[in-house]
């Protein structure tokens, strides 16, 4: 690896979809469903239209839905962030006409992610490292690296793993999402796109999320229930990376399909590390 030159960027994006209603005179209704996860509903009465939100998944979602309305005025914010819980259907947003009577189109973007806006995350919970009991592994990029651990993926770490290493969950929960249909990594713009990666969602609301995993190398399946320690997967080197490595970090859902990495404590052989260093290798508990 050239000298400074980043080993990931995550450029976790966003669910976003897009729908361009045209919003005719009397009843109307007008749906998007994306990834069978989430469905914005547009629903018209004579002087409103109403935006009703379905969350399809048996865990919770995070939403924001933006509207850019021609010819209404909103009798809410346009911008509106809430969680929805397992399978729940909601009104989030709504629209007056103005005058009573004039119509036209309505865009809607909606974004989602997985998780609850409001977890409330016990910061003296011990997570296990993401590998195999007796394996030791050294840490690439720590804490808010100078490479690509800033902002949203501040407290993000990657391990140095070589492709094929087994993949432990940090924490018991749910499996709520999996990618295992890439093949490559790369370095240039899209490169988001082709990791392979899982995400568990634990008790309290948050996930933990484990990015560039081999291609065929995810153990589990949406729906599962894991144990803490219980291997999950093989990491590799898909998406945007230049190397082999596992990024593991653990997130609180933010406003527009994003998620908000969080500082947690790892327990280790040699005891409690709270703030994983560049260059240490830690050996994960028996």
């Amino acid at each position: 690896m050239r000298a400074g030159l980043p080993v990931a960027r995550i450029c976790r994006r966003p669910r976003i979809a897009s729908l361009l209603l045209i919003v005719a005179a009397g009843p109307a209704a007008g749906a998007d469903c994306r990834e069978e996860s989430v469905c914005v509903t547009a629903i018209e009465s004579a002087n409103r239209v109403a935006f009703e939100a379905r969350n399809l998944k048996h865990f919770p979602v995070t939403l924001t839905l933006s509207i850019t309305p021609l010819s209404a005025a909103p009798a809410a914010p346009r911008v509106v962030t809430q969680t929805l819980r397992p399978l729940q259907s909601r009104e989030v947003l709504e629209l007056a006409h103005e005058g009573g009577g004039t119509r036209g189109n309505i865009e809607v973007d909606f974004a989602w992610t997985v998780g609850d806006l409001h977890a409330e995350h016990d910061d003296e919970h011990l997570y296990a490292l993401p590998y195999a009991p007796g394996a030791g592994w050294r840490v690439l990029q720590g804490y808010s690296s100078r490479f690509t651990h800033r902002g949203l993926e501040a407290f993000a770490v990657d391990f140095d793993m070589p492709e094929g290493s087994p993949v432990h969950a940090a924490r018991g929960g749910v499996v709520a999402r999996v990618v295992d249909t890439h093949d490559r990594g790369c370095w240039v713009a899209g490169c988001y796109r082709h990791a392979n990666y899982i995400v568990i969602l634990h008790s309290d609301g948050t996930t933990g999320e484990y990015y560039h995993l081999k291609h065929g190398g995810t153990l589990v399946e949406v729906g599962d229930a894991v144990q803490r320690g219980q291997q999950i997967g093989l990491s590799g080197n898909t998406g945007h990376s230049t190397r082999p490595h596992l990024h593991f970090a653990v997130y609180r859902a933010a406003p527009g399909g994003e998620t908000q990495s969080i500082p947690v404590l790892f327990q280790t052989a040699d005891g409690v590390v709270k703030r994983p260093r560049r260059g240490a290798i830690y050996v994960a508990d028996h």
